[in-house]
C-alpha cells in the first residue's frame, strides 16, 4: 500500500514502536490517528511533532473496552472522513513468573488487551476499510507468539492468538481490497515493561548470556513495519533473533523450546 496521503490509525502510539510508527508515517506523508490509553504520552507526542500536528489526531482509549473502540471509530471517521489503515501496536507483557504462579487477574488483563483489544480493533474498523480503494491491517504479534517463552506463557498465548487470528483474516480478505500483515518483533528497545507495570528480573551475578542480547531499536522496528506495509508482506519479522528463532523452531520445535528455556531459567523464580 502506498502510504502517502493515507489515513492510518496506530494504537500504542504514545511510546515505543507505536510512537516511532507515528513519526515515520508522518514523515512519509500519511495522516495519523494516534491512539493510546496514556493521555499524557499522547499530549507529549503531539507537542514533539509541532508544525506537523495538523496531520495527526489524538485519541485516548482503552482497547480492551469494545464500546470505547466503537466510539473512537466514530470520532476518527468524523475527523478524517475515512480510514485507510490500522496498525494494532498496543500491548502489555505479564510478570516474569510461571503459569502456575500467575494470578487470573493478570491472565485476564493480558488476554483482554493483547488479544481481545486487537480483535475489537480489527472488527470495528474493517467495515470502514472495506470501503477504501486499498487498505491495510497490521497486527503486532511477537517472537513469543510462535515460540514458547517460560515466564511469559500467557503473554505468548495472547500473541499466538493474534498470529492465528491475523493469518485467518488474511485468508478471509485475500480477494478484497484489504491487505493484512502480522508482525513478530524479537527483543526490542521499548518501555513495555514499565507500561505493563512489570519489573524485569535481576540477572544473577556473572550471567552474561542475556546481558549481551542484541536489541532492535523501536525506530528500526517501525521502519521495518512500514516497509512491510508498502510491500504488502504477509509476515514481518523484526530483529535477527526473531528471524533466527522462526527458522530454528520450524526445523526443530523441541530443540528451540529447550534453547529458550535455558536462556530464561536464570530469570525465573525457583
Amino acid at each position: 500500500m502506498n502510504i502517502q496521503n493515507k489515513t492510518i490509525l496506530v494504537t500504542g502510539a504514545g511510546s515505543g514502536i507505536g510512537k516511532e510508527l507515528v513519526l515515520a508515517l508522518l514523515e512519509k506523508g500519511a495522516i495519523v490517528a494516534a491512539a493510546d490509553i496514556h493521555n499524557i504520552a499522547l499530549a507529549e507526542l503531539k507537542q514533539q511533532i509541532g508544525e506537523e500536528s495538523k496531520d495527526i489526531s489524538i485519541h485516548v482509549v482503552d482497547i480492551s473496552d469494545k464500546t470505547a473502540i466503537e466510539d473512537m471509530a466514530k470520532s476518527v471517521i468524523t475527523e478524517h472522513g475515512h480510514i485507510d489503515g490500522v496498525i494494532n501496536c498496543a500491548g502489555i507483557i505479564q510478570p516474569f513468573i510461571k503459569i502456575n504462579d500467575l494470578g487470573y487477574d493478570a491472565i485476564n488483563k493480558v488476554m483482554n488487551i493483547n488479544f481481545f483489544g486487537t480483535l475489537y480493533m480489527a472488527k470495528t474498523f474493517l467495515p470502514y476499510l472495506l470501503k477504501r480503494p486499498e487498505a491495510h491491517i497490521v497486527n503486532i504479534s511477537s517472537m513469543g507468539g510462535f515460540l514458547p517463552v517460560p515466564g511469559q506463557g500467557i503473554y505468548g498465548a495472547s500473541k499466538a492468538a493474534v498470529k492465528l487470528m491475523t493469518e485467518a483474516l488474511y485468508a478471509e480478505l485475500i480477494d478484497t481490497n484489504v491487505r493484512v500483515s502480522v508482525v513478530f518483533p524479537g527483543a526490542t528497545q521499548t518501555n513495555i515493561t514499565k507500561n505493563s507495570g512489570v519489573k524485569v528480573p535481576k540477572m544473577p551475578a556473572g550471567n552474561t548470556k542475556n546481558q549481551n542480547i542484541k536489541m532492535t531499536s523501536a525506530s528500526d522496528a517501525a521502519k521495518t513495519i512500514i516497509i512491510g506495509i508498502e510491500k504488502n508482506k504477509f509476515q514481518i519479522f523484526i530483529g535477527s533473533d526473531s528471524k533466527f528463532m522462526n527458522l530454528l523452531y520450524k526445523i526443530s520445535p523441541k530443540f528451540a523450546t529447550g534453547f529458550i528455556a535455558k536462556q530464561m531459567k536464570s530469570l525465573l523464580p525457583k
